[in-house]
């Protein structure tokens, strides 16, 4: 698709090619068999240092009147930004487009309504509203980046990297991220007697919860489409259920059950459980919650999945949940943020392979009337502090 695009910029009067951007924010995650890493909130609970894009420098005023950034690069919009430069968005788009280009945009994301924007623009700048030195000096920007980038010897996508898509380095890499990425936030009722790590002999382990085989909901959204997906077929990759079967021993018995009453749980003589639930996959604002709750039937599994033997929890979510309601019924409890396609790096943790090492990069509220909170306020008491995260030294198997 990309190539065709390019091949249509090429054979126009100046062949200048064009340079086409894609949102991969956890590996290249539009891409079918590319390695999906965590989630940003993930890798901030490694505490490690990662390189981030400039947008929330700029954007959220870390420069002193944006004449400080020494930008080699150039400016973009977001998608559909500049509508909103008015209220309601699009309300004056003549005005949006002034704005936004003599604010300093070289380049602006216009998803739709392209044609649109060039009358205006052209409008503008033929009206003299617009210097043309400003549009001269968008444009040296971009086409200073697409040199730099090489563009104009190699415009097309060389297909013959493909192979290099989940290759085993890169699986590696963001499993290990999984596993320094996990926060234990409880380990057994004192330390006398902790749960984790979990032994990997055991005659009969029960699995369950929505989320422990289900790959679309382990990596979250900004996963093959915007909002993330569903199910086992949206990319390649290790779900925490598969993990499980793998590290266990060969005559361990795993059985897997969505969402098992408390009956059965009780009737079965399991040695353990480990239950998988959190959130489903979102992205940007179709995520805005006003209730923070694990998604059904999450409540309830943890309530008979708990009621009815050693237990547990891992939570599959981008943000911190309710989870007040069901801490003194579980025993052993993870936050593995969205970890991406590399559930290995959970079980790595959970069997003692690895050691817990993940901090909370957030505090934890009790409940969502105590929102907005933050370290140092006055009211500030939650369920686990910013910067939490318990310990586990790495299981000796013989």
């Amino acid at each position: 698709m990309v190539n065709d695009f390019q091949k249509g910029s090429l054979s126009t009067r100046l062949g200048i090619p064009m340079i086409y951007g894609i949102d991969a924010v956890h590996g290249n995650n539009n891409v079918y068999n590319a390695t999906i890493f965590p989630h940003n909130v993930g890798l901030g609970a490694t505490r490690r240092k990662v390189i981030a894009t400039a947008k929330h420098y700029v954007g959220d005023g870390g420069t002193i009147k944006g004449i400080n950034e020494n930008n080699t690069g150039f400016v973009i919009s977001d998608w559909k930004g500049i509508d909103k430069i008015t209220t309601p968005p699009h309300a004056n788009y003549t005005y949006s487009i002034y704005a936004a280009i003599t604010a300093g945009i070289d380049m602006v994301m216009v998803p739709f309504n392209y044609t649109e924007f060039i009358d205006g623009l052209t409008l503008l700048v033929k009206s003299n509203a617009i210097p043309m030195s400003r549009i001269n000096d968008a444009v040296w920007r971009i086409l200073r980046v697409k040199f730099v980038a090489g563009l104009f010897e190699n415009p097309l996508a060389d297909y013959n990297l493909v192979h290099h898509l989940g290759k085993k380095k890169h699986r590696e890499l963001a499993r290990e991220a999984v596993r320094k990425s996990l926060v234990l936030l409880k380990n057994g009722e004192n330390l006398k007697q902790p749960v984790l790590p979990l032994p990997k002999r055991a005659s009969r382990v029960l699995v369950a919860g929505s989320h422990a085989d289900n790959l679309g909901y382990q990596c979250g959204g900004w996963t093959i489409e915007w909002q993330g997906v569903t199910g086992n077929n949206v990319t390649k990759g290790t779900t925490i259920l598969n993990a499980i079967k793998n590290t266990v021993y060969k005559d361990t018995e795993v059985v897997y059950k969505e969402n098992p009453d408390l009956d059965y749980v009780k009737s079965n003589n399991f040695s353990y459980a480990i239950m998988v639930v959190g959130e489903k996959p979102y992205a940007e604002t179709k995520g805005d919650s006003l209730n923070l709750t694990i998604s059904t039937p999450g409540p309830e599994t943890i309530k008979n999945v708990c009621g009815g033997v050693k237990c547990v929890t891992v939570i599959i979510s981008g943000r911190p949940v309710v989870i007040e309601p069901y801490v003194d019924k579980i025993e052993g409890l993870v936050v593995a943020w969205l970890p991406g396609t590399e559930g290995n790096g959970v079980t790595d943790v959970l069997f003692g392979d690895y050691s817990f090492r993940g901090k909370l990069p957030m505090t934890w509220f009790k409940n969502i009337d105590q929102l907005p909170m933050n370290v140092g306020d006055s009211h500030y008491d939650p369920l686990f502090p910013f910067g939490f995260g318990l310990k586990t030294k790495p299981h000796q198997y013989s």
